[in-house]
């Protein structure tokens, strides 16, 4: 297990990421940020974040919060989910040019929302695609236990001199007021993720609808994720967007002094340098290094999680992204070892924002897109109506990646003290060229954030 790898991990990290999907019919220097709370109010919970005066259509169930999940139902989950992120990054990695960052969790989550309408083909498609090889109750059931386990990782207590943990997770659909959602599906939304469906007019204001949504997301953000849903993207065709967000914030277990960072070279895919902050520290990290990648593991302050950092070994980095799979992450993960480590790493910041449609086309779901092949009618049935399709899945991230930590954020519109041992030669891994970096989640190994660093000057 990964998180026997970890020691004690501190981490800052803030990856966001919110994933939209929009059903439309087809006629027409890091301290910890505070959570903003309106007076009066207790602080959002894991999907549960509720937008001012906008009326709620609520399943009258409650939301299942003891789910009965085997541990091999949960471990599927997230073997299917990570095997999907890295069938995406795949994707994206060959079509997108330059620096990535995405949350593939957080478009799961918000996925699997829109899976739980479908029926037929595009079911079919859309579980083939997504990895979801569970029965539907156990796979619903499955995802509400693991988002439950996500949001308990903020109860842990912070040590003295310790910045708190955060990762938070919202859930939040919108749907045409007066149009005929069907009960099952709210109740299936309600029980397994939270979430109430808030009632919108698309038709008649589709720009006031945007940006609601656009203000519900910089607010589950911390701000971090501003205009998700351009100008135009909301019509009045639109009859219902799903949306989650996941804010995550944590500091490096063993931070980089300031003091230490100095400008170093950077080698980029085409041989030529670039000079950038490069931070610097020796201390205890697992690692491993052979003769096709180096790969080491920096934890967060708390224990919960850790940002897995693989470089390949120097003119392999295309061969290598192209090939790797969750059996190579797996792999990866067992050859950990600890020791002391030289470290040298950049700094980096980047954001990102694209349409997840050609991909998640790419790799099988081709009817949930097809105006005339799409079947939602788990959500709402026809009667006369045109049926929805998703017209498109829109994705935006920020990373950060500093002495203190790491900040990131991203919206879809979807430990223990190691025995001693003998002393050894520190071990020296220089990142100095370019790698991919995973932000995991030590109990379950869930990929929260994942990307590539090409160019840490970009």
């Amino acid at each position: 297990m990964f998180m026997h790898h970890v020691h004690r991990t501190l981490a800052v990290a803030i990856p966001l990421i919110l994933m939209s999907l929009l059903l439309i019919a087809c006629e027409g220097g890091l301290s910890a940020p505070q959570p903003s709370t309106p007076e009066g109010e207790a602080p959002p919970t894991a999907s549960a974040s509720r937008p001012a005066l906008l009326e709620v259509a609520q399943s009258t169930l409650p939301r299942e919060t003891v789910p009965a999940v085997s541990e091999p139902d949960l471990s599927e989950l997230v073997a299917g989910n990570n095997s999907f992120a890295l069938d995406l990054y795949r994707v994206l990695s060959s079509s997108e040019e330059g620096n990535l960052i995405l949350s593939p969790y957080s478009i799961s989550l918000a996925l699997v929302m829109a899976y739980g309408g479908a029926r037929g083909d595009t079911r079919t498609q859309m579980a083939n695609a997504l990895h979801f090889n569970l029965p539907d109750e156990r796979l619903y059931a499955a995802f509400n236990a693991l988002d439950l386990h996500l949001a308990s990782l903020n109860q842990n207590a912070p040590a003295e001199g310790e910045q708190p943990f955060r990762l938070n997770i919202a859930n939040a659909v919108w749907g045409q007021i007066d149009y005929p959602f069907n009960t099952g599906y709210l109740d299936l939304l309600a029980q397994n993720f939270g979430a109430g469906l808030y009632l919108a007019d698309f038709i008649h204001d589709p720009e006031a609808s945007r940006q609601t949504i656009n203000d519900w997301v910089a607010e589950q953000t911390e701000q971090r994720i501003r205009d998700l849903l351009a100008p135009g993207t909301i019509s009045p065709d639109t009859r219902l967007v799903l949306t989650n967000a996941i804010y995550f914030f944590g500091a490096w277990a063993s931070q980089f002094e300031e003091e230490n960072t100095a400008d170093g070279p950077f080698t980029l895919l085409d041989g030529s340098t670039v000079t950038v902050p490069m931070m610097n520290q020796t201390g205890f990290f697992f690692y491993t290094q052979n003769e096709g990648y180096t790969a080491v593991s920096l934890p967060y302050e708390g224990g919960q999680a850790a940002m897995l950092i693989i470089m390949p070994a120097q003119g392999q980095f295309a061969d290598f992204e192209g090939a790797f799979d969750a059996a190579m992450l797996e792999e990866v993960e067992r050859n950990l070892k600890g020791g002391e480590v030289i470290l040298t790493m950049p700094r980096w910041e980047h954001e990102a924002g694209f349409s997840l449609t050609d991909a998640l086309t790419q790799l099988g779901m081709q009817d949930a897109f097809d105006p005339v092949s799409a079947d939602f009618t788990g959500i709402v049935e026809p009667l006369g109506l045109p049926p929805l399709f998703i017209s498109d899945v829109i994705h935006k991230a920020f990373i950060k990646v500093d002495e203190q930590g790491t900040e990131a954020a991203a919206a879809t519109a979807v430990i223990m003290e190691a025995a001693s041992a003998p002393a050894e030669e520190p071990v020296e891994i220089r990142l100095d060229h370019p790698f991919i970096y995973f932000i995991l989640d030590n109990q379950t190994h869930t990929i929260l954030f994942m990307g590539r660093v090409l160019n840490p000057a970009e």
